[in-house]
């Protein structure tokens, strides 16, 4: 038998970005996946810059991540149209630079353009540096749980193996079967039609880089779906629904080719088909994302409508999301009950943006649409960066709305917010406050009077053994454009603590009478430790 502190089953976003995370705190993760290895097809492409602050941490990451395909992060548009050839699209965004530009006040985490294939070869690469055992053409068998582990059967060409572990993560697709397994209700619209996803090599020269539209929406007599294009020369990827009766058998390459040419308006384009993946669009939430020691993450939590492009991103930061909870309780800085403020944190969230995802395909491909459809989101910067926790590793304050969105570009600074962006100047370098977040809690307070909140972190790290590191602004850390103790609703006398995932979990406005007792009493109930 095999024993190992987190098994994790699948290795798509959600899977391998939590095999990440745990091996980069020095966590010994299994991963298994039934696949001989991460995806050929492009499937996902982006990724948020929320997910890419929690990635950012481990060294290298952001950066390569960044280099691989940089053309549509750069050059993004979205459009509704018949075919690349209309005249007349309905632009959705018509300059998304313009659009976006408010991301680089509020996060140092730049958009990364590149498909999810790509993405997920970088971290599976970086999983495997790191240390994680990565186990492709590997799948879960059976499972059984009792008060002090889990019991997995996994079968890998070799034969079936035992493996015991203190936790798994069921990062296990659409139809999870660990879900099926566990008899995890669910709650959504349900499976709402399949999609053939065609990759294929063309020459969209003339096409692409001039209309600079990298994501449509096609509406015509043959088909609904939509197209993502590369920049002219390469692979690109069409999607198309399927018509009532059709099967994956009646997508020919000769079909499917055909199928690129009217996406396009060119029917004389010649076109090579790559590969072809079927897949279903639903909206299925599961309504609980733990079941004892199991915990759900990315499509096997929250399947939702690509429209939208935040699916991706919501299965990197569950999977990120979930390593550093992990990691606290495995490491004894966190009491069991910790690990139930994953559900009471990420199910809202994914909730919210598998909604919005369903409102954007009744918008931009009926006939998919139907009555009881959300509406879609007005405010995009609540939907990248404007998320709100609430959960007893949040200490909320008095009056406080219970509000899952708020807009980031008033940052307040308030508990169960994400931390807000603040330049710093630490020795001549210019860093952003993140950079200070992702190895353990950081306890922030300005130099005036912030002293007593120092020696109150010296003591009560000791007491406890939690990993707290103590910062005082404009001491080595200098404020660079004076918003720190507005942006963080603290005066002078007032400090911060900032958990492992760069969220707010307590602040006090002013200084108190006996800061140490203040904050051991404060971190005990954030790390639910009696």
């Amino acid at each position: 038998m095999e024993r190992v502190p987190v098994l994790v089953v699948g290795g798509g976003y959600a899977g391998l970005s939590a095999a990440t995370l745990l091996a980069w705190r020095e966590v010994s993760v299994m991963l298994v996946e039934r696949h001989p290895g991460t995806s050929i097809q492009p499937k996902a492409f982006g990724v948020g810059p929320r997910a890419v602050e929690l990635l950012r941490p481990v060294d290298g990451l952001e950066e390569t991540l960044s280099g691989i395909w940089a053309g549509i992060g750069d050059t993004m548009r979205i459009a509704i149209a018949q075919s690349l050839a209309d005249p007349n699209p309905h632009m959705i965004m018509n300059d998304e630079q313009e659009d976006l530009a408010f991301l680089t006040d509020l996060t140092p985490a730049a958009l990364v353009g590149a498909p999810q294939a790509e993405i997920e070869r970088v971290l599976r690469l970086k999983a495997e540096e790191l240390g994680a055992d990565l186990r492709f053409s590997t799948e879960l068998v059976s499972l059984e749980q009792d008060e002090d582990g889990v019991t997995a059967l996994i079968r890998d060409p070799d034969g079936d193996h035992v493996v015991r572990a203190d936790y798994v993560v069921a990062a296990d697709g659409y139809r999870s079967p660990l879900r099926e397994l566990l008899n995890v209700p669910t709650s959504g619209k349900g499976d709402l039609g399949r999609m053939c996803s065609i990759m294929f090599d063309a020459d969209l020269t003339g096409m692409v880089r001039e209309r600079e539209v990298t994501l449509w929406y096609l509406r015509n007599e043959v088909f609904t779906g939509v197209i993502v294009t590369g920049t002219g020369v390469g692979a690109h990827v069409l999607g198309v629904n399927y018509a009532p009766g059709e099967s994956a058998a009646d997508f020919t390459d000769e079909r499917c080719s055909e199928l690129v040419r009217i996406a396009t308006g060119r029917p004389d384009l010649d076109v090579q088909v790559l590969d072809k993946a079927t897949f279903g669009l639903g909206h299925v939430l599961a309504d609980t994302y733990r079941s004892g020691r199991v915990f759900f993450a990315g499509d096997a939590a929250h399947t939702m409508p690509p429209t939208g492009g935040q699916g991706g991103s919501t299965a990197l930061q569950d999977g990120c999301d979930l390593a550093w909870r992990l990691w606290l309780v495995l490491t004894g800085q966190a009491g069991p009950d910790f690990l139930d403020t994953y559900d009471a944190e990420r199910r809202p969230i994914g909730a919210l943006t598998a909604d919005a995802q369903l409102a954007n395909l009744g918008v931009r491909m009926p006939p998919a649409a139907r009555a009881g459809y959300p509406e879609p989101l007005d405010d995009q910067a609540g939907a990248l960066l404007g998320h709100r926790y609430h959960s007893t590793a949040i200490l909320d304050e008095p009056g406080d709305d219970g509000s899952i969105l708020e807009n980031p570009r008033v940052p307040n600074g308030r508990p169960g917010s994400r931390a807000p962006h603040v330049v710093l100047d630490w020795d001549g370098q210019r860093i952003a406050i993140s950079d200070l977040f992702g190895s353990g809690f950081v306890l922030l307070a300005d130099r005036e009077c912030g002293q007593a909140w120092m020696d109150a972190g010296r003591l009560v790290k000791e007491r406890l053994g939690v990993g707290l590191t103590r910062l005082l602004v404009n001491d080595e850390l200098m404020d660079v454009e004076g918003v720190f103790r507005e942006r963080y609703g603290v005066g002078g006398g007032g400090a911060v603590l900032v958990r492992p995932d760069g969220y707010v979990a307590w602040r006090s406005p002013d200084l108190v009478t006996d800061p140490a007792d203040t904050l051991e009493r404060v971190l005990r109930r954030v790390l639910s430790r009696s």
